[in-house]
């Protein structure tokens, strides 16, 4: 849809988020510049992050031609410094911060037996650490101020379900839902929501999967992606998230909190907190002999990893590269 009709259609309602400070980081391509384009035509002022000068100026240049407000951050995201950087631009630029959507990521995948240390810290940072930072930063100045605020930190079906080759991002990305519930708790007497949403949409990651290569080319060409991605599998753009995005940053969302949503596709999903499958006692406890003798009989069916994808229809399926 062209950019700039989005934002004219929109302005025909009440703007949801009108007057209203919002932060997004990893903001300036891909999914984070879908999730600020949503926020701004929704009325926020955004403050757009990236480690790309041009990038982000780009982003911006984007915003305030369709007619929103923007400017830009431009830092990596996992120190306390950066975090700080951006709480302070919203404060002197705009005058308050109301929303954080923390969304900035890297991925280094290789297998567990070939991944560095390096690989491993450097996605743990940039994911987890980061999106620490960059929380305790906006709620300690919103509990300090008095005020409410909304954050909502971006998670993954791989830290939902594992994935191989992602031991880094797995980590970071099942760290993060862990967070979310905590902060929810800890922030809710001071009136700040604390959501995570799982998003499932062509981003250059899926780009290179094959199994999505139809529905990445129908993207590309700037067609519908076909019935069967968008239903079967919640698999669609990235301006399919991003209402979600702006519904839980905004007070609309004021009785939602510590929850993991995902959103892809067609698809809207409440994913369930972790609850005991079976529960089962044996007197004077459990020894090495009754769980090597008895344990699939005492827990009954193992749980599942990884994602579960349906046959994909022999139309959809992808050719093969040459």
């Amino acid at each position: 849809m062209d950019e700039d009709l989005q934002i004219e259609r929109k302005s025909e309602n009440a703007m949801t988020l009108t007057g209203t400070v919002a932060i997004v980081t990893g903001s300036g391509q891909g999914l984070g510049l879908a999730y600020a384009r949503e926020l701004a035509a929704q009325g926020a002022s955004v403050v757009i992050n990236d480690v790309s000068q041009e990038t982000a100026d780009a982003a911006v240049k984007q915003i305030t031609d369709a007619g929103g407000t923007a400017s830009a951050v431009v830092a990596p995201v996992g120190s306390t410094e950066t975090a700080k950087a951006l709480v302070d631009h919203a404060y002197e630029t705009y005058g308050r911060l109301d929303s954080l959507v923390t969304n900035a990521g890297i991925l280094r995948d290789r297998t567990l037996w070939k991944m560095t240390d390096e690989d491993f810290d450097a996605v743990i940072n940039v994911h987890l650490r980061g999106t620490f930072t960059c929380v305790r930063e906006a709620a300690t100045r919103w509990r300090e101020a008095g005020t409410q605020g909304h954050i909502v930190c971006i998670g993954s079906p791989t830290g939902q379900r594992g994935n191989f080759g992602q031991t880094n991002y797995a980590a970071a990305k099942s760290g993060i839902v862990g967070m979310v519930r905590t902060w929810a708790l800890e922030l809710k007497k001071a009136g700040i929501t604390v959501n995570a949403v799982i998003p499932v949409a062509a981003t250059a990651m899926t780009k290179t999967v094959p199994f999505f290569q139809k529905a990445v080319e129908a993207d590309e060409r700037g067609e519908a992606m076909p019935e069967f991605f968008r239903k079967e599998l919640g698999f669609g753009t990235a301006d399919d998230v991003a209402g979600t995005i702006a519904f839980l940053a905004s007070d609309a969302a004021n009785g939602i909190t510590g929850q993991v949503v995902g959103v892809g596709g067609d698809r809207l999903q409440l994913w369930s907190h972790p609850e005991a499958v079976t529960t089962v006692y044996r007197e004077g406890g459990w020894s090495y002999d009754d769980l090597a003798s008895g344990f699939s009989d005492a827990v009954g069916e193992l749980q599942s990893v990884g994602e579960k994808f349906p046959q994909l229809p022999d139309e959809l399926a992808p050719e093969p590269r040459s």
